[in-house]
Formats: C-alpha cells, sequence, structure tokens
C-alpha cells in the first residue's frame, strides 16, 4: 500500500500510456479528453475578419447532389471540414448535431469531408447524425482553407468570416449561441 501511495502518479501514467497503445481505446480516450478540453469558440476581432468574396465552391453530397456556395450568399452560414478518423472531429459532432437540428432554418450548414462516402454514410447511420455532408468538388476559396482538422468558419451575411476556430469546440454553449443569434438577426 506504501508502494502504492508513494508511486501513484507514476503507475497512473504508466496505465494511460500503456491503454493508449491499444488501438480501439485510443481512439475513445482521445475524443473524450477533447470533448473536456474543446472550449467554447470566440469571435474573430473585427479588424481581423477576412472577407468571403468568392462564394464558388462546388460540392456534392454522399448520394450525388451538386450544391453550389453561391446558393447561400446574403445568409449565415456554418462551414466545417472534418473527418471519420479525426478524434476531434468526432468529439465536436454531437455538439454540431445539436447546433444543426436547432438552427437549420435559419443557417446553411456545410459538413465537408474527404472521407469515402461509404464510411460517411456509415458514421452517419451509426450515430444518427442529419447534418448535411460534402465533398468539395473545386478549389476551396482561399480564405477557407485550412490544413487542421476539424476546422470550421462562420461566415455571416456580409461575407466576413466572424468565428474561425482549429480543433473541438463547444458548439453548444450560451456565448456562442447568442452570437449565432445576433448573426442571424442583422
Amino acid at each position: 500500500m506504501k508502494f502504492i501511495r508513494k508511486y501513484w502518479s507514476n503507475l497512473a501514467i504508466v496505465l494511460i500510456i500503456v491503454i493508449l497503445t491499444i488501438p480501439q481505446a485510443r481512439r475513445e480516450i482521445q475524443v473524450f479528453l477533447n470533448q473536456l478540453l474543446a472550449s467554447t469558440p470566440t469571435k474573430v476581432l473585427e479588424e481581423d475578419q477576412k472577407q468571403l468574396s468568392n462564394y464558388h465552391l462546388q460540392l456534392e453530397d454522399i448520394y450525388g447532389r451538386r450544391k453550389n456556395l453561391n446558393e447561400s450568399k446574403n445568409r449565415v452560414v456554418f462551414i466545417n471540414y472534418w473527418a471519420t478518423w479525426c478524434p476531434p472531429c468526432i468529439a465536436e459532432m454531437p455538439d454540431l448535431e445539436e447546433l444543426f437540428q436547432k438552427y437549420h432554418e435559419q443557417i446553411d450548414f456545410y459538413f465537408i469531408t474527404n472521407d469515402e462516402p461509404d464510411k460517411i454514410l456509415k458514421f452517419m447511420q451509426e450515430n444518427t447524425y442529419s447534418f448535411p455532408v460534402y465533398f468539395s468538388q473545386t478549389k476551396l476559396p482561399s480564405v477557407l482553407y485550412s490544413n487542421a482538422l476539424p476546422t470550421s468558419y462562420v461566415i455571416a451575411k456580409d461575407g466576413k468570416i466572424v468565428f474561425d476556430k482549429a480543433g473541438a469546440a463547444n458548439w453548444t454553449s450560451d456565448r456562442f449561441t447568442k452570437d449565432l443569434e445576433q448573426l442571424i438577426a442583422e
């Protein structure tokens, strides 16, 4: 017992390392930690907000239907780049589904991925997600390009990128939804 009390922190670290070497457990732990550490997205300072002037982005959904970002001009837009193999992406999906359910009539949502359509269908069905998933068919506008997954953008009706968040986030926080509702009302 003295041994455990004396070395408990070292034993805990060794246990975590061992668990992380098990592929099935590693992903679940990474998702849990990302959910735990997800922060509330903050607005980009007004002077740092980029303008989306080129809305041309041809997309295709998992059923082969085409859509263009041009259809969302003068609307609030939420764009999320994600992948099924990305633990931070998976961690924020329940919040994003809740956000989509609450605001899908007032905001245009685009969940963009490069995963295979069959993987997407399986992921969506297993998790009972209903948000729209798209594959980019054209080059992304430069202000919407990111190397990080997940990355999310919220674009105001005037085309300004008001939120630019890389990494998992708490998309259902009171502060974020208040800001979102303000954008909808403008």
